[in-house]
């Protein structure tokens, strides 16, 4: 096994507080000034993608892929911090919680410009702040993963129930974010890659709300096929072959060794694995179980990274006869996590019997589970009176997430626990390009569905207040006590009470089986020799100016 490098990434998630009062953080650790001519970056990196984008407009999806390349071409106002997790400068230098946490005011980065020439100031920022909160409504129709609600609860129509009230230019270089009551986790979601700032004149002149284009089948704005931000990569092309940034001459800060990227989508893994022993990428995502040994085999580097996302089997209450709780109850009780964990995850991989991963604080040690016992789940059936209706069951094809590494294999494993116990199972295949998310996460016929939620900030409210904090097409979840518990944990600071909140969250919705979560599954990269540093991120944080490579 010589040359094999396998290391595990955390991000201090354990530890991650935020400030209760006012946070003047310190500089950011990729602050510098740009790069002068002789020294721009001439390198090319190629790295092996699990699928393409579903778009670059990152307010409008929720695609682990699609914020992969908009991390490198935009920037939100707070960043990252590698080695902690907690929130770092990125386009605001600093920032003051005022009103007991009612007002945020932050100091925004001098010269920075936008990769078409406009200048980054506050009213640019209020610009994209004012887009989001006024959404209309036909366009949150056709882009329901849109994470501003998630986050905010709600739009500019209705706005007694969001959050966000108002962003206000105080100077070109100073912006008040204003909202309607308080938010422990403002500024954790605010690194969010949703929450990246576009130019405005690169919105408007490329009608950003118009998904009148299409790619892939899918509807896209003019702008979601060419983004414009302040990152330190440009956007220049995208193809079916591959997506190509280049470096940003203008950049503020460290430019890194890398001149031009390529993003090579392979859909399945083991063409991921051979790319890479061919070298025709550097590196790819998401290794899976079955790819270990060949990758170790061959001396090849492995970087795991600790596990920060929650694989489940979705139900959708709003179809018959999944109201019943002792249909959704011998659902869980079908389900043997241990032999999918065992076939087709990570070593190391753990059991879940809730939403929120282990280092949050909110995780609660003793959810209720029924555990895995099908005679018992045969018996729910019959006492519900469960007469062989079909269910149909939607899967994803052609995609690897970091929870969901063989969606087919997890499915066929998953459909034959469910049938031996007498559920009828249609299945329903669905190419991930082909919309899946919208199918799942929209109302519909899917009374069953594979899918999982990759924790993108440190926060319990991250996994809890998306997925179960009001109803959704993807559930069917109706619970306004557990709704109402939700919205009072995300208002309470850091403290014995909230973790105490949220664990009680936990243990009700384990209770109700809106779903069943089946692993917190761990992911892992796989790079060529020719990779010195490659950061590494449990949030998915990783921007390739931090990519070092060997000379």
């Amino acid at each position: 096994m010589a040359g094999r490098f396998i290391r595990s990434i955390g991000a201090g998630l354990a530890v991650i507080a935020l400030a209760s009062c006012t946070a003047t953080p310190g500089p950011a650790p990729t602050t510098s000034t740009s790069a002068t001519p002789s020294s721009e970056p001439i390198a090319t990196f190629n790295f092996g993608t699990p699928s393409q984008p579903l778009g670059l407009d990152p307010a409008l999806t929720a695609d682990a892929e699609s914020y992969r390349v908009t991390r490198q071409v935009l920037e939100g106002l707070v960043g990252v911090d590698g080695s902690t997790g907690q929130p770092a400068p990125l386009l605001a230098t600093e920032w003051k919680e005022l009103d007991d946490g009612l007002k945020y005011d932050f100091t925004l980065r001098k010269g920075v410009t936008f990769h078409d020439g406009t200048p980054f100031n506050a009213a640019a920022v209020c610009t994209n702040f004012d887009r989001w909160f006024t959404f209309p409504e036909e366009l949150r129709k056709q882009a329901p993963g849109m994470s501003f609600k998630g986050v905010f609860k709600a739009f500019s129509d209705t706005p007694v129930l969001s959050i966000f009230k108002s962003c206000a230019s105080l100077s070109d270089g100073n912006v008040r974010i204003s909202l309607t009551r308080p938010f422990t986790g403002f500024l954790q979601a605010l690194t969010l890659p949703a929450f990246a700032i576009s130019s405005p004149q690169a919105l408007a002149s490329q009608s950003a709300n118009v998904l009148n284009q299409s790619k892939d089948g899918m509807p896209v704005s003019a702008y979601a096929l060419h983004p414009i931000g302040t990152g330190p990569f440009v956007f220049s092309s995208w193809t079916k072959d591959k997506l190509t940034l280049t470096s940003y001459k203008g950049y503020w800060g460290n430019k890194g060794q890398i001149g031009t990227v390529n993003f090579i989508p392979y859909d399945h893994p083991q063409t991921r694995l051979q790319a890479l022993l061919d070298g025709k990428i550097d590196g790819y995502d998401l290794v899976t179980a079955a790819n270990f040994d060949p990758l170790v085999k061959k001396g090849k580097q492995i970087i795991q990274r600790d596990p920060f996302s929650v694989m489940y089997l979705g139900i959708n209450q709003s179809v018959a006869p999944l109201q019943k709780p002792q249909i959704r109850q011998a659902i869980e009780l079908a389900v043997d996590k241990e032999t999918l964990i065992r076939k087709f995850f990570i070593d190391n991989t753990a059991q879940a019997t809730q939403f929120v991963p282990p280092k949050l604080s909110g995780f609660n040690n003793n959810a209720p589970s029924l555990g895995y016992d099908p005679e018992k789940a045969k018996k729910l059936l019959a006492e519900a009176g469960y007469k062989g209706e079909e269910l149909k069951f939607y899967y994803p094809l052609n995609v690897t997430r970091p929870y969901l590494p063989t969606p087919e294999k997890i499915y066929a494993e998953l459909s034959r626990q469910l049938t031996a116990v007498g559920f009828n199972i249609k299945p329903v295949p669905v190419d991930w390009s082909d919309g899946y998310l919208q199918k799942v996460q929209s109302p519909g016929d899917h009374a069953l569905h594979l899918l999982g939620w990759n924790g993108a900030y440190s926060d319990a409210d991250n996994f809890l207040a998306p997925l179960f904090g009001e109803v959704n097409g993807e559930f069917g979840y109706q619970d306004s006590t557990v709704f109402a518990k939700v919205d009072r944990a995300r208002s309470l600071p850091e403290g014995k009470e909230r973790t105490s909140l949220y664990q009680a969250i936990n243990a009700e919705i384990a209770t109700a089986v809106p779903a069943v979560p089946i692993a917190f599954p761990i992911s892992a990269l796989a790079l060529s020799d020719r990779v010195e540093k490659y950061p590494a991120s449990p949030v998915l944080s990783e921007v390739f100016t931090n990519v070092r490579l060997k000379s």
